[in-house]
């Protein structure tokens, strides 16, 4: 039997939620919604959010918050919260965002979106001093219906840059 299990991520999982993060990213833009995004946008978007050295100092950093969910021993899923910095006319520093909600290909179906999703509503309910926020692309509307059904609703647009690319996203917000 395959276990899975969800833990707080720790230093030494940088590596791994590194990897993951590239790999889910490819999965699902790439691969999943056909983006064409430009080999250099790609690379400078990864060498930008997930590259070891930013994955380390972001998961050394006390106001942030990071889960890893685990299959078989493997990381293969991950949320991370923190303070919001969303373009929002309403939305301060002091209100928490869903950073990420990641889960691998290989890991869909299992569950751990939504236990990873209820961890990091549950910090950032008790770490944020207003709403919550999430950022979330156009385009991508299981994601849209999942956090709908958790009470989140639209509350504006901005342009998420990949590279020089720029993605449409939708800024949701309960609260």
């Amino acid at each position: 039997m395959v276990e899975t299990l969800i833990r707080r991520a720790r230093p030494e999982d940088a590596l791994a939620l590194t990897e993951v993060g590239r790999r889910t990213f490819i999965e699902t833009f790439v691969e999943g919604f056909a983006i064409p995004y430009p080999e250099a946008d790609l690379k400078a978007f990864f060498a930008k959010s997930f590259d070891i050295e930013t994955t380390r100092a972001r998961l050394a950093d006390p106001a942030e918050a990071w889960w890893a969910g685990e299959r078989d021993g493997q990381i293969v899923a991950f949320a991370n919260a923190g303070p919001n910095g969303l373009p929002h006319p309403d939305a301060t520093p002091g209100h928490a965002e869903l950073r990420r909600l990641y889960v691998s290909k290989a890991a869909q179906g299992l569950g751990l979106g939504t236990r990873l999703f209820d961890l990091a509503l549950d910090w950032m309910e008790a770490n944020g001093d207003g709403p919550l926020w999430i950022g979330v692309w156009s385009g991508n509307l299981k994601a849209q219906k999942l956090y709908a059904a958790y009470g989140f609703h639209k509350a504006g647009e901005y342009q998420y840059p990949v590279g020089d690319w720029l993605d449409d996203e939708f800024i949701l917000r309960r609260g």
